[in-house]
Order: structure tokens, then C-alpha cells, then sequence
């Protein structure tokens, strides 16, 4: 094949289609319609103003691009593979196998290039909304004039489903009212879902919601007229108080018989339609993966163009480095995700002849004292920031003027926090962390599990941890929440049993490579003496020999959060009125101590002791695992009530004369 001019753009995008519909072809599973109607529009963005070099997929200023609508996954590895990323013609062809760099959806750390883990609709729209928001508040902090070291734009492909999801909604509307400028979203507007035209259930004017929200908003009315395309982007760019969104009228599986169809969207075209595609796209119907020459040359033109690009900033940063040496040295160092020296030297250690202090409170306390040392932590709360304790005193709050403060007010948008904070983390240079009520934790978690898959520095911060919540009622108390989340593979989560715990889980937290959820008291709990129990900072190995006794113990209780402090009551009661001797362990992390050796854990749960109590105001789910066949756990398996926090947790058992009660049972049965 031959081709100049218009020619040369027309291969290129049909070169995409085809290696896209190869692959769901020969894996006989994918979603092939959304590469046919978006080629033209993602090769534009690719090839004519995408800012990225394939040779470093990590340079800091890069352009990030998120195919939010994940499920068209095999046009985002075609363009990965034509433009030079490390991504082989045989991965291309390993599409949805078994450890292959191309699964189903796109997965960020298996493939170069790759942003964010999409699949999930509406979330990588609304992780590009936190990407957006650390691009600007970094650069509000480095940037000098002269000196754009950060500025780059956030793309992404988003679909009808995307825009039916809610968290892009909750999502839009913080970015629209935050100006974010920086955001070109490409809507891929086909009108079809699985289940048929989107005129079932989805007939808005998604145009005009968005300028309600307060976005820029363009319209292709042809997804194949790269002029038309280019031009709308264009606008775009120089859009910089608003964030874009082009409504690109496309055609799903665009040159195939299935075309706007339903059916073009989740199944392979088959061979007699991939034959038909390819004959009226004027394709070689006999090859597969079939890549012309002319299409890879023009392709490979963003190698070279790439690396320009980084050379002109790797000069530009040099520069920098030489006039602004302090604040080179800290962008690069919080690039890296490395803390600074001496992070963690002021936040306080609590003494037991303090006032007992909620949890939340302790936190509060130590985030603004990491704060101080920390200029990148950056978060805040899903209007509850007043209770959640999660404001940065001193500082100022992202605002649309204002681009440099640290705290962000989320507004009654759990999972639109959730997704931005992990899209915050993503884009690196920021350590990002959102608050809530633990309850609405249940709000948040597809974005707590898409942070878990990733393995991002996600900090959340939940308070408000149990029926002690009180008068809110069954509604507001959190029951199975913990049972929930540890169920979760790579989340930490974090239940610390007083000031220092929580001092301790923070750090935890800051040093973290993966996501951390901390979960945090309403109510006031005494602050452990330290000089009589054992040191806060054991916290790191999850769980640990809180107090013990003198004696070899005939009973091990094991608790979390604000239920250790009645474990201890519990067994000066035991000691005292029947001579037994009890070991107390506090365990805020289950996920930190299962990953200790064998030989700690049997240290701290005595093999040979079977008579084990577990005491924690939530589900009984997972503690068997603790305390054997045999143990027992004082536990809450039904919803909350309206009450005093201390009259709830009373009536639930939750009192010394209750765990005596079921202490003495364990040991005086024979095992």
C-alpha cells in the first residue's frame, strides 16, 4: 500500500481498527465496536497533540490520556503498540490470555503507557478529574515564569455508559465548578448499550448538562472528520478556565455489518464480519495483524517527537535546577513519592494523663503535624471535614481562584472523592487522602477496590467507627463495614485503639506504597500508658502483646479500636475477682499481622491456648481465623439502634460484666 497526504491518515486509523478487531477475533472475547467508532478521534489526540514519549512512559510532564471507557480496551494497546511503547506485536496478540501485558480492560502497572485501570465505567473519568487537580496544584507550587516545568492535559475517551454513571457526575461537577482547565474530554457519543439504542433509558442533552456544570462543550457531528476533530480540540486547549467536552457523534463497529448495532458492542465480528469489515475498509481480509509499513513509519514519528519533547524539558528542568535548586531538588524527590527528612518529627506523643480523645481527633492532631513537614499531603472530606478532623489548618482550600491550597472540599460526593483521590495518586507528586463517615465507606467502595487493584497511595480516613455513633441511628452505624474491607485483597485498613495507635497507624499511612484506610472513634478513649503496656509503635506489625500477665495466661483477648480499652478492664476483672490470668492483644490490622512470620503470630496468639475472646463492635465474620473453632467473639450481627452511643454499645454487650461473663464460660469449659 501507497499513501500520501489524507491517505496516510486513513491507513493509519484503519490500521487500528484492524489490528483492535484481530485481537478480539483471535481471543474470541472483547469489545470490538468502540475501536471501529473512535479510531479517527484517538488517532487524532495520538498523533497531533498527545504529549508523551514512548520511551520513557514515566516522564513527569507527560499528557495523561484514560481510556475511561475500558471496555474498548484493544484500541488503546493497538495505539500503545504503534507508537513505539514496549508493548510487542506478540503481547498484541496474547489479547485477554493468561499473564498476557493486554487484558481484558486496561490494568495501570501490567501495560506501558496505561494511566489508570479502567473498566468500571465513570471512574476514569473521575480519576482524571484528580489527576487534573494535582497537575495544577503542582504547578501552582514549582511553577516560576519562565519555567512551565508542570503543564501537561488530561485526555480521555468516555462513553454513554460512562456519562450514565453517577461518579462522573459527582465527579463533573466539582471540576466544573473548580475551572479545571486542564481537562479535554473526548465523549465517544454512538448511542448504543448493551442492551440496545441508549434511547431506552438515557435522553438527556448530555450537552447541556455539562455546560450546566460549568464545562466547555463542543460537537462533532461526524466522528470520522479528523479537521472537524482537531479544530474541536483545538478550542479546547485554549479553553484554560473551563474544562472541555467534545460530543463526538461516532458510529459503533463503524465499517462492520454490526454497525450501530448492540451486538457490535461485546462479542467478536466473527469471521465472515471481520472478513466484510475489512473488505469495505479496502483491508487485506486474509491477514491478521496486519501492520503497512507507511502506517508504522507515521506511527513511529511519536518516538522521535516524544523524545523532543522530553529533551526540551529535561533543558528547561536543568534550568530550573540551577536557579530554583531547593525547589527542584523537592519536586523531583516528591515525584519520586520519597518523604522528606525528619517527615514524621513533630507529630505528638500522647500522655495518659491527657483527657480521653476520640480517635478522629488524634488523627486530626497528627495529619496537621505531618502537614507541616509534608507540602504534597493534600485531601479532604465529603462535607464532614468539621467532624472527620481532615482540614490542614493554616492552609488554604483548592478553589476556582485559588489552585494552592491543600484542602479540597469534596462536597456530598463520596465516590466522586474516592475516584478522584485515586486519580490524585496516580498522577504522582501529591499524597492524596479523602474522609467520610466509615458508613459511607459503602458509598466509596468501588473506588476503595479499584485503589486495592492498583496498589495507589490512596489514604482514606473514616471516623464515626461503630454504634457508638449513637443517636444517628442504625443508618449512620457502621456494622459489617470491617468485615467488608478486610475481605478486600491490598487494602490496609487500620483500626487504632487510641492517641498513639493513631499516631502510629499515620505513619503507617505516609509510608505506605498501596492504599490505607484508617478507621477512627466518635467517642473520647482513654490514652494508654505506655510505661505500663506496650509501645504504640508495634502497630506496624498489626497486631501485639498489648499487656500481659505475670503468669502464664489461661485466656487470650483479643480486640481493636475502642474495644481494647474495655479488654483491659475485662481482665483486671478476671485477676482481681477470679485469679485468671489473661493476655491482651491489640490487633488494628489484620492485613499487617497476616503478612508477619508464622513464628511472631504464634508469639503473640499462644497455640496452646484455646480459650480466645475476641471483642470488636462490628461483624463477627473472618475473627474464627483469630480466635479457632473453639474461641468466641463478642461482636454486634445485626443493624445499630437510636441511643447514646453508650447505652447502644451497653445494650449490645458491650461492657465489662458481659465479657467477664463470656471470658469465664471459655475457661472453665474443657478443651
Amino acid at each position: 500500500m501507497n499513501a500520501s497526504g489524507d491517505s496516510i491518515d486513513q491507513l493509519c486509523i484503519n490500521t487500528i481498527r484492524t489490528l483492535s478487531v484481530d485481537m478480539v477475533q483471535q481471543a474470541n472475547s472483547g469489545h470490538p465496536g468502540l475501536p471501529l467508532g473512535a479510531a479517527s478521534m484517538a488517532y487524532v489526540l495520538w498523533t497531533r497533540f498527545l504529549k508523551f514519549n514512548p520511551q520513557n512512559p514515566n516522564w513527569p510532564d507527560r499528557d495523561r490520556f484514560i481510556l475511561s471507557a475500558g471496555h474498548g480496551s484493544a484500541l488503546q494497546y493497538a495505539l500503545l503498540h504503534l507508537t513505539g511503547y514496549d508493548l510487542s506485536i506478540e503481547e498484541i496478540k496474547r489479547f485477554r490470555q493468561w499473564e498476557s501485558k493486554t487484558p481484558g480492560h486496561p490494568e495501570y502497572g501490567m501495560t506501558p503507557g496505561v494511566e489508570a485501570t479502567t473498566g468500571p465505567l465513570g471512574q476514569g473519568f473521575a480519576m482524571g478529574i484528580g489527576m487534573a487537580i494535582a497537575e495544577r496544584f503542582l504547578a501552582s507550587d514549582f511553577n516560576k515564569l519562565g519555567f512551565p516545568i508542570v503543564d501537561h492535559h488530561i485526555y480521555s475517551i468516555v462513553s454513554d455508559g460512562d456519562m450514565m454513571e453517577g461518579v462522573s457526575s459527582e465527579a463533573a461537577s466539582l471540576a466544573g465548578h473548580l475551572k479545571l482547565g486542564k481537562i479535554i474530554y473526548l465523549y465517544d457519543d454512538n448511542r448504543i448499550s448493551i442492551e440496545g439504542s441508549t434511547d431506552l433509558a438515557f435522553t438527556e442533552n448530555v450537552g447541556a448538562r455539562f455546560q450546566a456544570y460549568g464545562w466547555h462543550v463542543t460537537r462533532v457531528s461526524d466522528g470520522n472528520n479528523l479537521e472537524a476533530i482537531q479544530a474541536a480540540i483545538e478550542e479546547a486547549q485554549h479553553e484554560t478556565s473551563r474544562p472541555s467536552l467534545v460530543i463526538v457523534r461516532t458510529h459503533i463497529g463503524y465499517g462492520s455489518p454490526k454497525q450501530d448495532s448492540a451486538s457490535a458492542h461485546g462479542e467478536p465480528l466473527g469471521e465472515e464480519a471481520l472478513k466484510a469489515t475489512k473488505d469495505r475498509l479496502e483491508w487485506p481480509s486474509d491477514k491478521r495483524f496486519y501492520i503497512p509499513k507507511e502506517a508504522l513509519t507515521h506511527f513511529q514519528k511519536c518516538v522521535e517527537r516524544g523524545q523532543d519533547l522530553e529533551k526540551q524539558w529535561d533543558t528547561q528542568m536543568n534550568d530550573y535546577s540551577r536557579k530554583f535548586p531547593e525547589e527542584a531538588e523537592r519536586f523531583l524527590r516528591q515525584v519520586r513519592g520519597d518523604l522528606p527528612e525528619n517527615w514524621d518529627s513533630e507529630v505528638p506523643v500522647f500522655k495518659p494523663e491527657d483527657k480521653p480523645e476520640a480517635t478522629r481527633v488524634s488523627s486530626g492532631k497528627v495529619l496537621n503535624a505531618i502537614a507541616k513537614k509534608v507540602p504534597n499531603i493534600i485531601g479532604g472530606s465529603a462535607d464532614l471535614s468539621p467532624s472527620t478532623k481532615t482540614i490542614i489548618s493554616g492552609d488554604g482550600a483548592q478553589a476556582p481562584d485559588q489552585s494552592s491550597g491543600r484542602n479540597i472540599h469534596f462536597g456530598v460526593r463520596e465516590f466522586g472523592m474516592g475516584a478522584i483521590v485515586n486519580g490524585m495518586a496516580l498522577h504522582g507528586g501529591v499524597i492524596p487522602y479523602g474522609a467520610t463517615f466509615f458508613i459511607f465507606s459503602d458509598y466509596m467502595r468501588p473506588a476503595i477496590r479499584l485503589s486495592a487493584i492498583m496498589g495507589v497511595h490512596s489514604i482514606y480516613v473514616f471516623t464515626h467507627d461503630s454504634v457508638a455513633v449513637g443517636e444517628d441511628g442504625p443508618t449512620h452505624q457502621p456494622v459489617e463495614h470491617l468485615a467488608s474491607l478486610r475481605a478486600m485483597p491490598n487494602l490496609c485498613l487500620i483500626r487504632p485503639a487510641d492517641a498513639n495507635e493513631t499516631a502510629e497507624a499515620w505513619r503507617i499511612a505516609m509510608r505506605s506504597k498501596g492504599p490505607v484506610a484508617l478507621v477512627l472513634t466518635r467517642q473520647g478513649l482513654p490514652i494508654l500508658d505506655r510505661k505500663k503496656f506496650a509501645s504504640a509503635a508495634l502497630l506496624e506489625r498489626g497486631a501485639y502483646v498489648l499487656s500481659d500477665s505475670q503468669k502464664d495466661p489461661s485466656l487470650i483477648m483479643i480486640a481493636s479500636g475502642s474495644e481494647v480499652n474495655l479488654a483491659l478492664k475485662a481482665q483486671d476483672t478476671l485477676l482481681k475477682e477470679h485469679n485468671i490470668a489473661t493476655r491482651v492483644v491489640s490487633m488494628p490490622s489484620w492485613d499487617l499481622f497476616e503478612k508477619q512470620p508464622r513464628e511472631y503470630i504464634d508469639q503473640v496468639l499462644l497455640p496452646q491456648i484455646q480459650a480466645r475472646l475476641a471483642v470488636e463492635a462490628g461483624s463477627s465474620l473472618g475473627w474464627e481465623k483469630w480466635v479457632g473453632s473453639r474461641g468466641k467473639v463478642i461482636s454486634i450481627d445485626k443493624f445499630g439502634a437510636s441511643a447514646p452511643g453508650s447505652v447502644v454499645l451497653s445494650h449490645y454487650g458491650f461492657n465489662v460484666e458481659n465479657v467477664v461473663e463470656k471470658a469465664l464460660e471459655l475457661v472453665q469449659k474443657p478443651f
